[in-house]
């Protein structure tokens, strides 16, 4: 970064921080005795929380808004001050602000401070360190704007009171304002769970459990193609599929490391009676799995293996189980209830390299063929400094600095670049992420490539060598497809729902002109779906117009209207969807190009 762009950063951050204390003086006179929390400046904007003397919703974001215009009209200077610790305390108690005066504690507790900070700006006074502008009206008055009101709790924790959030955006011009509001609007648009009502792919149950996604016919017709997919690439680069158990003996995941490093993810264990042979009741403890590789591992151990099995490959779109936090659960993007795209790699040290570039490739072409670019590495280690790093990772600081230093040099030979992260390696061994810029702006990990050195010689895993003598394998994690219900949920927001015509619910929807083509509309829809195209016919007793909407908002791909030409010629008009021109062919021809659309996974219709 050069010193300009340094300077510009710091710019905004003063801007977006004075903003954030602009705004808790208009709140303050909206909401007389309001008390305050945090107001730091974010990656877009800034936000305030506030524990309320009567609630603010949308609906006053507008008032709010010219109240802080006003505010910054009036040339507010920012002018600091540092108390000594004990005049702080005083003044936060005579601001009466519990919260400010917590937080003062804390920070006197943890360093050796003799005094604390405070801006005012008007009658606004705040416990802050800055920095800020000089005046108010250094703040651009057209470059910011409220953006929505929700709960937060203070300091994010889930014990601790329910305080009101309210979000802004704020930028140095207005056309970056304006960019971030049409972007935010994309998002909403394009959201997966309002696209998901929309076009009937999931739906979520109290009766059922939050987080346990029920996939509809449609959405299931997307798991299914991609599934498909996965298998293909899978098959091609030398790949077993296996089906293994949802639920496991609880020792089982005592062995492997995931109740000492995973419980928290873990739903709790089943207790049940089960009677032996002999007439004995014992009592066991089994617990749904929260990933397939304790299962895989088994499957590995079922016989001895030789040195000419490896590297074996052991494949399965696994069904887990994880308890996550109820403020976690969101849509299809983060749930209890989850399929993986599963595989796990048993290789000799020497094959690792080859075997992660192996899948990095596999990885390159299946994220081609579903037109997904912007992607970048991250390789996630053990943290060695992490006071906690005993509760996470497994103890063998010798084989973290071992595999870890494999994976970087093979990056290195491949000219990859990746950004260095401490501190998110597997419990069991460092990875690479794949971290996926989502057309809604977030960042979301769209797969992981794993090493683990940790749990195979936990399990007694062993393949005999050249040399006769058993040896620990090493197992290499694998999911292209990361979650099947994260993934949909990226591509569903990658497409706006208009998915291509491969993978669409609906590829082509038969439409006529008027009822008496019924028939000849009929008989392509059963054309097609004898050749296994997911075809239906449209609505009846509609106008042509009306009809074409429908298919439009339902977002199918391939709409064909049929009247009296088309059925004395014996061809379709063909409109697809997002273009305004119309085709009129063969239905041989439209089968055909059909056809080939569908087999090349193509993103686009195949016409020629």
């Amino acid at each position: 970064m050069n010193d300009n762009t340094n300077a510009a950063a710091n710019r905004l951050y003063r801007i977006r921080h004075s903003l954030a204390h602009v705004m808790a003086q208009a709140v303050l006179e909206m909401r007389e005795g309001s008390t305050l929390g945090f107001g730091p400046p974010i990656d877009d904007g800034f936000y305030y929380d506030f524990i309320l003397t009567a609630p603010i919703t949308e609906a006053d974001l507008p008032d709010l808004e010219r109240r802080m215009r006003r505010i910054l009209k009036k040339g507010q200077r920012f002018h600091q001050e540092e108390l000594p610790v004990a005049d702080a305390f005083a003044r936060l108690e005579e601001m009466r602000e519990p919260y400010k005066r917590e937080y003062a504690a804390e920070l006197v507790a943890k360093g050796d401070l003799a005094q604390l900070s405070f801006f005012r700006n008007g009658p606004f006074l705040d416990m802050c360190e800055g920095p800020h502008v000089d005046t108010t009206r250094d703040i651009p008055r057209d470059a910011f704007k409220l953006r929505s009101v929700a709960g937060a709790y203070w300091r994010g924790d889930s014990n601790n009171v329910m305080m009101t959030r309210i979000y802004a955006w704020a930028f140095a011009t207005k056309a970056e304002l304006d960019a971030a509001v049409r972007a935010h609007q994309l998002a909403l648009e394009r959201d997966h769970k309002k696209l998901g009502r929309e076009l009937d792919l999931f739906a979520f149950d109290d009766d059922v459990g939050r987080g346990l996604p029920l996939w509809l016919p449609n959405g299931t017709v997307i798991r299914d193609e991609l599934e498909k997919l996965a298998v293909e690439l899978e098959f091609q680069a030398g790949y077993q599929r296996v089906a293994t158990p949802h639920i496991a003996k609880s020792g089982l995941y005592d062995q492997t490391g995931h109740l000492a490093h995973y419980r928290d993810s873990m739903y709790p264990p089943m207790e049940v009676v089960e009677e032996t042979p002999s007439g004995e009741a014992v009592r066991e403890r089994y617990m749904l799995r929260p990933m397939n590789c304790p299962h895989h591992h088994k499957i590995f151990a079922s016989r001895l293996r030789s040195h000419r099995e490896l590297p074996l490959r052991l494949a399965e779109y696994g069904q887990c189980y994880r308890w996550e936090a109820s403020g976690a659960v969101s849509g299809l993007a983060r749930v209890r209830g989850l399929c993986m795209n599963d595989a796990h790699i048993y290789c000799t040290e020497a094959q690792v390299k080859d075997v992660f570039r192996e899948v990095i490739s596999q990885c390159d072409e299946a994220y081609r063929v579903l037109g997904l670019t912007d992607y970048a590495l991250r390789l996630s280690r053990w943290d060695a400094e992490d006071p906690k790093g005993k509760e996470k990772y497994v103890d063998a600081p010798e084989d973290w600095r071992r595999t870890e230093a494999i994976i970087a040099e093979l990056l290195a030979e491949m000219a990859l670049d990746y950004e260095d992260a401490p501190g998110e390696a597997a419990f069991y061994g460092p990875k690479i992420d794949i971290q996926f810029r989502t057309v809604t702006g977030r960042e979301e990990t769209l797969s992981t490539v794993q090493l683990d050195f940790a749990v195979p010689p936990r399990l007694d895993l062993a393949y005999v060598g050249e040399d006769g003598e058993r040896h620990t394998p090493y197992c290499v994690h694998r999911a292209p497809f990361s979650t099947h219900e994260r993934f949909v949920a990226i591509l569903t927001e990658h497409f706006g729902g208009a998915f291509p015509t491969w993978l669409a619910p609906v590829q082509v929807r038969v439409l006529t002109v008027s009822n008496q083509f019924t028939e000849y509309a009929e008989s392509i829809v059963r054309r097609l779906r004898a050749n296994f195209v997911r075809a239906e016919p449209g609505t009846e007793n509609d106008t042509v117009a009306k009809k074409i909407r429908e298919g439009a908002t339902r977002k199918i791909p391939n709409l064909l209207i049929v009247g009296e030409r088309e059925m004395a010629d014996g061809t379709v008009t063909l409109r697809r969807y997002g273009v305004r021109q119309q085709t009129t062919m063969p239905v041989a021809a439209f089968e055909a190009a059909l056809a080939n659309t569908i087999a090349a996974r193509s993103l686009s219709f195949q016409l020629d």
